[in-house]
C-alpha cells in the first residue's frame, strides 16, 4: 500500500523511455479548474457509464471510520473492503461493508464503529439489517470473503481484523453466528498490546475434497504500546518520509506477518496447514490481496498473493495438498523492471478471450498498476504499457480493481478504484495529486489494448473519494455490472451501470454436486457465442479486501443465441449444454442442468 521513502521511484517504460506521464505526475498535472488529474480532468460531455445512486439506495447513512483524519500510523490508512452476497437466498445481491475502528474505541473510551449489512429490497433500495443479522463486527475490520464453507447452500462470511478474525456462519434465517473460535480460524494475537493486521482472505478447495478451504494474508504485527510513528526508535526515519515530508511509518521497517492456510475438515472446523502446504510466508512479506484462481488451466486452484513493497507470491497447486512457490519463475513477483511494487488489490480475468486468466495488481503513485499477461501456462509478463493501462495510472494510488464487461460487448473491461494514503498531498499542490481521487475505467478495444473512458462531470466516474475496497456485481438484476466502493472515512459509493447499450447477456448461478463445493467456487465456464469463446470463473475474494458477485456474467454483444456453455467443475467433471434464452439469470446445478426458472422480469422487482 505504501511507498515510504524520500526517493519514491517513477516507473520506467523500456519501450518508451520518454517518461512523459511520470514527469507530469512529478511536476503536477492540473485541469482547467487547477485540480490535479487525480481529482479532476473531467469532461462536460461524453459516454455516461455509471451514476452514483448510493443516497437513493439508502447506503449513505452508514460511514466508514478508520483512525483519525491525520493518519499518524499505518493501521489508519488501509481502509476496508466490501462483499456482495445473497445472504437471504432471494435471488438478489446484498451488500456487506466492513468498517475500521479507532484507538479510543479499542480502549473502551468510545463506541466502536460498526460494519453494515444492507438487504436488497428489489426496488433499487437497501435496508440496513446489521443488528438483526448479528454481523456488526465491533473490531478494527479490514477485509471480507464469501464462501459456503459447510456446504449447506447458504453463503457464509469471513471478516479479517486487526486482531481476532470472525467467521460468520449463515443461520439460514436472516442471522449469522460468529463461529471463528469453534472453527479454529480466529487467529488470536499472542501478546497483550500486540495485534496482527490480517487483510486479504479467499476461499478455495485446494485439495479437491469438495469443501472450501480458507487462506488469510498477514500484513504487519502492530505494537500498540510502541506505535510506529516518525521519530520512533523502532523505525528508521528514512521509511517515514514521502518526497521529503514526514508521514506515517511503514510498511518497510515494520515486522511483517505470516500468512495462513486453513484446511476444511468437513465438520465445521479447520486445521492450519500453512507450513505443510508451503504457503506460510516465512519471509513475512506484507500481504494485502489474496485470491485462489486456476492460472495454468489444470483444474486446480492456484494462489496469488499481492504483497505491499515486497515481491508477490504465486503458488502453483501440485495436486497433492502442497504448492510450488513459482513467484519468481512465473514473472509475477516483480514488474518488468525487475523490482517489487506496492501491490494492493488483485483482479483476475481473461481480457483477450483466449482462455487464459490474466492478473492486474494495483499500485502506489509514481508507479503504474501492473497488468500481468498470462501465456496460458501460468507464466506472466508485464503488459502494462502495451495494454495502455500503465501511463494513466501513474499519478493515482490504486486499491480496488476488477474486470467487468460494462457494455456487454463480450470483452472484459477494467475498473480501478483510487485514493491516496497521505493527507499531506493536499498541502503540496505541486505534486500533482490529491488525497481523494476518482476511479479509472478502461474500455477493452478487443486487440489487447484498453482505452481510458473520460470522466463526465456529475457522473460516477467523476466521484472523488479516498477509495479502498470495491466489489463488482449485478445489484439490480438488469444484466449490467455495478460497483460498490468502500471509501476511507466516508460514505460508500454505489456506481450503477447506466451504459446505454442494448447488448445481450447471460448470467449463471452455479451449484456444485457431491464432489464440488456447493457454491461452485473454483468452477470455470467457457461460453461460445457470436464467434467468441469467453471464460468466466467462480471466485471468492479478490479486488482489494473484497469479494464479488459469484454469478458468472457474460456480455454477448448483438448475438441473441448462445452456441455452447462448457462448465469445468472443481470435481473434475466437464459438462456441455445450452440455455434456452439470453438476457436471463439461470441456475445450473452440476449433473442436473438448469434447475431453476430464470429471471423473466429482471430489474423490475418481479423476480
Amino acid at each position: 500500500m505504501l511507498q515510504n521513502s524520500g526517493d519514491a521511484s517513477v516507473a520506467e517504460n523500456p519501450a518508451q523511455q520518454t517518461g512523459m506521464a511520470a514527469g507530469a505526475a512529478q511536476k503536477g498535472e492540473f485541469d482547467a479548474q487547477h485540480r490535479p488529474v487525480t481529482a479532476g480532468g473531467f469532461v462536460k460531455t461524453g459516454p455516461v457509464v455509471f451514476q452514483n445512486v448510493a443516497a437513493q439506495a439508502g447506503l449513505t447513512h452508514w460511514r466508514n471510520t478508520t483512525g483519525t483524519p491525520a493518519k499518524h500510523v499505518i493501521i489508519e490508512a488501509k481502509g476496508s473492503g466490501v462483499c456482495l452476497l445473497d445472504f437471504d437466498h432471494d435471488g438478489w445481491l446484498d451488500i456487506y461493508l466492513v468498517n475500521g475502528s479507532t484507538l479510543d474505541a479499542l480502549s473502551g473510551k468510545a463506541a466502536p464503529p460498526h460494519a453494515a449489512l444492507f438487504r436488497n429490497n428489489h426496488d433499487g433500495t437497501f435496508t440496513d439489517v446489521t443488528e438483526k443479522a448479528g454481523v456488526a463486527n465491533d473490531r478494527w475490520g479490514l477485509g471480507c470473503a464469501v464462501g459456503d464453507y459447510d456446504n449447506d447452500g447458504w453463503p457464509d462470511l469471513y471478516v479479517t481484523n486487526l486482531g481476532k478474525n470472525r467467521l460468520y456462519h449463515n443461520n439460514r434465517d436472516g442471522t449469522f453466528t460468529d463461529l471463528a473460535d469453534k472453527a479454529g480460524v480466529a487467529l488470536e494475537s499472542g501478546s497483550a498490546g500486540i495485534a496482527t493486521d490480517y487483510t486479504g482472505a479467499t476461499f478455495g478447495d485446494y485439495d479437491g475434497d469438495g469443501w472450501l478451504d480458507l487462506f488469510v494474508a498477514g500484513y504487519i504485527v502492530y505494537d500498540f504500546k510502541h506505535p510506529p510513528v516518525a521519530g520512533s526508535p523502532a523505525v528508521h526515519s528514512a521509511v517515514c518520509q514521502y518526497r521529503g515530508v514526514d508521514v506515517m511509518c511503514g510498511p518497510r521497517g515494520l515486522q511483517g506477518a505470516e500468512d495462513h492456510l486453513f484446511h476444511n475438515n468437513g465438520d465445521g472446523t479447520f486445521t492450519d496447514v500453512s507450513l505443510k502446504a508451503g504457503v506460510s510466508d516465512p519471509n513475512r512479506y506484507y500481504g494485502l490481496g489474496a485470491l485462489f484462481v486456476d492460472v495454468n488451466g489444470d483444474g486446480r486452484p492456484d494462489l496469488a498473493v499481492a504483497n505491499d513493497s515486497t515481491p508477490n507470491y504465486l503458488y502453483i497447486n501440485k495436486g497433492d495438498g502442497t504448492f510450488d512457490d513459482e513467484s519468481y519463475q512465473s514473472g509475477y513477483a516483480f514488474n518488468q523492471a525487475g523490482r517489487e511494487v506496492s501491490n494492493m488489490g488483485i483482479a483476475a480475468g481473461d481480457y483477450e478471450n483466449n482462455g487464459h486468466i490474466d492478473l492486474v495488481n494495483t499500485d502506489f503513485s509514481d508507479d503504474y498498476d501492473v497488468v500481468f499477461h498470462n501465456d496460458g501456462s501460468g507464466n506472466f509478463e508485464d503488459f502494462s504499457y502495451r495494454t495502455g493501462v500503465a501511463t494513466p495510472t501513474i499519478p493515482f494510488v490504486g486499491f480496488g480493481v476488477g474486470f467487468l464487461d460494462y457494455d456487454n460487448d463480450g470483452w472484459k473491461d477494467l475498473l480501478i478504484v483510487n485514493g491516496h494514503v497521505y493527507p499531506h498531498v493536499d498541502s503540496n499542490p505541486d505534486w500533482g495529486m490529491s488525497y481523494a481521487q476518482r476511479p479509472l475505467l478502461f474500455h477493452n478495444l478487443r486487440n489487447g489494448k484498453f482505452e481510458l473512458i473520460p470522466a463526465v462531470e456529475g457522473t460516477g466516474l467523476a466521484e472523488v473519494a479516498v477509495g479502498r475496497g470495491a466489489a463488482f456485481g449485478d445489484l439490480f438484476n438488469d444484466g449490467k455490472i455495478d460497483v460498490v466502493i468502500n471509501n476511507l472515512d466516508g460514505v460508500p459509493l454505489l456506481l450503477r451501470n447506466v451504459n446505454p447499450d442494448h447488448h445481450h447477456w447471460v448470467s449463471l448461478q452455479l451449484v456444485g454436486g457431491s464432489r464440488t463445493p456447493r457454491d461452485a467456487v473454483g468452477a470455470t465456464v467457457y461460453l461460445t457465442a457470436g464467434g467468441i469463446r469467453q471464460r468466466g470463473d467462480v471466485l471468492s475474494g479478490g479486488s482489494y479486501l473484497s469479494s464479488n458477485d459469484m454469478r458468472v456474467h457474460f456480455g454477448l454483444g448483438d448475438t441473441a443465441r448462445i452456441d455452447e456453455i462448457e462448465i469445468h467443475w472443481p470435481s473434475g467433471a466437464v459438462e456441455k449444454m445450452r440455455v434456452p434464452a439470453v438476457d436471463r439469470i439461470f441456475t445450473i446445478e452440476e449433473g442436473k442442468g438448469v434447475t431453476r426458472e430464470p429471471c423473466v422480469a429482471c430489474g423490475t422487482g418481479k423476480h
